[in-house]
C-alpha cells in the first residue's frame, strides 16, 4: 500500500504541469474511450449483476449496480461535461496590496492525492477520475465488493488513455487492497494522502470518521424530508412527492419522511395514498396519519431510517414550525424541501432548516453535482467545513497565498 501510494503522490507532480487545454482534450479522449470499449464494461458488469443475484442484493443496490448502453452514454457524456468546466486551479480568488507594499494574491490549488470509498454504483469511478483529473488531483479510488469487476473495467479503459498520453497509471487508480484491511491502511496514509471522501452507508462514514488520521469530508447518510404546507399547491406537491420518493429509491437524496400540514391533511392524505399506492410504495404512518388513511405504524426507528427502497414515512406536524422541529430532530443535513406558495412560510423554513440544500417547490432529488451544472460529484458532503453539498471540481481545490515583494524586511 505504501509503495502504491508514494508512486500516486509523485503522479500528482506530473498532473500539476499539465495546461488546461491538454488536460480537456485527455477527458475528451476518455469518454470516446468508454464508448468504445462499450461492450467490454457490459460484460464486466454482467459478472457483478450474476453476483448480486446470487447473493440475493436488494433491487435497489442490483438498480445502482447495473450498466447498460444507456448509463455508458452518459457516464461518457458527464465527463465531456467535466471537461468543458471553467480551470478550477490557477485561479485568482483575491488579491491586495498591504502597507508594506507587498502584493499579495490567494490562489486556487489542488488538494493533491484524494481517496475516495464508494459504494457500488460504477459510474462513481469515471465521474470521481474526471472531476480530480480536471481539478489536478490524483485520485485513489476503493469501489464497493458488488462492482469490483465493472470498476476495474472502467479503470483499465481510463487509464489506457493516461498511457497513450504517456502520463502516469497512478494519475486514476484502484487501491490494490480492497479489504477493510486496506481501507484501515489508507486511511492513516497522512504522508500520501491529502483528503478521504467516504461515501456510503452509516457504518462506513462512522468507521472513517472515526480512525482517520488523513483529513476527511463525508458523504452522510440521505435523510432527507418534504413538507406539504397548509398554502401550497396540492397538485404539485403531489408529483414533487412521487418524484422525490419514486424516481429513483436507492439514492442519498430522495426522500424518506413525507411531512403534511395537520391543517390539510384530512384532504391530502387520501389523495396522497391514491398516487403512491399506483407506484407500489409502502407507505407507514403516525398515528394521526393511519386514523385518516390505511399504512402501517411508523416508529421512531422508521423515522431516522435511510430506506433506499422504495418505503415512505408520512408524519403530521402542526405547520411549518412542527415540520422544522421534526427536521432539526431528524435530519441528516443532506437535503430538505418545502412545497408552499407562501412566500413568509418559505423563507422561514429555508432560513431555519440547516441542510446542505433546502428547496421550495421543488423535489430533493436535484441534489446532484450533474443538476446543480458541476458535470458530475465525488460526493454530496453534509460536513460544514471545506465543502458542502455536491463536490464538483471547486470542492477539490484549496488555495495558497503568493506573495510579490521588492525586498522588503520585517
Amino acid at each position: 500500500m505504501e509503495q502504491f501510494l508514494q508512486e500516486a503522490k509523485s503522479a500528482s507532480r506530473v498532473l500539476n504541469a499539465l495546461s488546461g487545454s491538454e488536460k480537456k482534450r485527455i477527458l475528451h479522449e476518455m469518454a470516446e474511450a468508454l464508448r468504445a470499449n462499450s461492450m467490454d464494461l457490459l460484460e464486466a458488469n454482467a459478472k457483478d449483476m450474476r453476483d448480486g443475484e446470487s447473493n440475493a442484493l436488494s433491487t435497489a443496490l442490483m438498480d445502482r449496480l447495473l450498466l447498460d448502453e444507456k448509463r455508458i452514454e452518459s457516464m461518457a457524456q458527464a465527463i465531456e461535461e467535466i471537461a468543458a468546466l471553467k480551470e478550477a486551479v490557477g485561479r485568482v480568488l483575491d488579491g491586495w496590496v498591504t502597507e508594506d507594499g507587498l502584493k499579495i494574491e490567494k490562489v486556487s490549488i489542488p488538494i493533491g492525492v484524494i481517496g475516495i470509498i464508494y459504494e457500488s454504483r460504477p459510474n462513481v469511478t469515471s465521474d470521481t477520475a474526471a472531476l480530480c483529473f480536471k481539478s489536478s488531483n490524483v485520485c485513489v479510488l476503493k469501489g464497493g465488493k458488488e462492482a469490483e469487476n465493472s470498476n476495474r473495467a472502467i479503470a483499465k479503459v481510463l487509464q489506457s488513455v493516461l498511457e497513450k498520453n504517456a502520463l502516469p497509471k497512478a494519475l486514476i487508480s484502484l487501491i490494490p487492497d480492497s479489504s477493510r484491511e486496506g481501507v484501515a491502511k489508507l486511511i492513516k496514509m497522512d504522508k500520501y494522502v491529502d483528503l478521504i471522501i467516504p461515501r456510503g452507508g452509516e457504518g462506513l462514514i462512522r468507521y472513517v470518521s472515526d480512525n482517520a488520521t488523513v483529513s476527511v469530508v463525508k458523504h452522510d447518510k440521505g435523510q432527507c424530508h418534504t413538507y406539504i404546507d397548509k398554502d401550497a399547491n396540492i397538485d404539485n406537491a403531489i408529483a414533487i412527492a412521487i418524484n422525490a420518493k419514486v424516481q429513483r429509491p436507492g439514492v442519498c437524496n430522495a426522500m424518506e419522511t413525507l411531512l403534511v400540514d395537520v391543517k390539510i391533511a384530512k384532504e391530502t392524505l387520501p389523495m396522497l395514498k391514491v398516487a403512491f399506492d399506483e407506484t407500489h410504495t409502502e407507505l407507514k404512518g403516525c398515528e394521526n396519519t393511519q386514523s385518516i388513511i390505511e399504512v402501517a405504524s411508523a416508529t421512531e426507528t422508521d423515522f431516522d431510517t435511510e430506506y433506499l427502497a422504495n418505503i415512505l414515512n408520512i408524519k403530521i406536524v402542526d405547520g411549518v414550525k412542527g415540520a422544522i422541529e421534526h427536521i432539526i430532530r431528524f435530519g441528516s443535513g443532506h437535503s430538505e424541501a418545502i412545497i408552499t406558495e407562501n412566500i413568509t412560510t418559505a423563507e422561514k423554513f429555508l432560513n431555519a432548516i440547516d441542510a446542505a440544500a433546502v428547496y421550495v417547490n421543488a423535489s430533493t432529488r436535484f441534489t446532484d453535482g450533474g443538476a446543480f451544472g458541476f458535470g458530475a460529484e465525488v460526493g454530496i458532503s453534509t460536513n460544514k467545513l471545506h465543502a458542502r453539498g455536491p463536490m464538483g471540481i471547486e470542492g477539490l481545490t484549496t488555495y495558497k497565498f503568493k506573495i510579490y515583494g521588492s525586498g522588503q524586511v520585517r
